[in-house]
């Protein structure tokens, strides 16, 4: 490089091509300040960012030709960083509750699973409804199917089957997931 004392190459494992990384022969040049100086040489890109002491970053190599900027790739990638922690922090994990329930649940404790579901969809989480089978309950599964059928009409308003009744065993297992994950 032409004069001044040379810059260490930057570390570079975020996917941008830097410096002699950049591969084509003519880019789309934007200064430091964000000033678009348009088509030059890769040469010529280089020279002007080596003249402010930063690095020339291409930002988007899919145009015609690549869109390469003059900035301190390190602060450059701390962006990102800080960018891509912030996005992180606003998502959302949806959560898996389990409720278990028996073929014969009395009316109350019914209600109260049924305020338990309700809360965890309001909050975008997903409702594993879990019955257990003891004995000769296996035999009357008309009764698990209705209970099923009960719970999916009772949260239709908040929530959508995601997994039918089915069997595994001596259990049966519905899971309802919130309507409102997609908000």
């Amino acid at each position: 490089m032409i004069g001044g004392p040379q810059r260490p190459p930057p570390q570079n494992d975020s996917g941008f091509r830097v410096n002699q990384q950049i591969r084509s022969v003519q880019i789309r040049l934007i200064d430091k300040d964000g000033e678009m100086i348009g088509v030059v040489t890769l040469s010529e890109g280089l020279r002007r960012a080596d003249e402010v002491g930063l690095d020339l970053v291409e930002i988007s190599p899919n145009a015609e030709p690549p869109v390469c900027k003059i900035l301190d790739f390190g602060k450059f990638k701390y962006e990102m960083q800080k960018k891509a922690a912030e996005a992180r922090k606003k998502q959302k994990v949806v959560e898996l509750k389990e409720l278990k329930i028996r073929p014969a649940t009395d009316e109350h404790d019914y209600q109260v699973k049924h305020r338990a579901a309700r809360r965890f969809l309001e909050d975008g989480n997903k409702v594993k409804f879990a019955m257990r089978f003891r004995g000769r309950e296996m035999e009357n599964k008309a009764a698990a199917f209705a209970m099923f059928d009960r719970i999916k009409a009772d949260l239709a308003d908040l929530g959508k089957v995601e997994q039918e009744p089915r069997q595994e065993g001596r259990q049966m297992h519905m899971i309802i997931g919130s309507s409102q994950q997609n908000n």
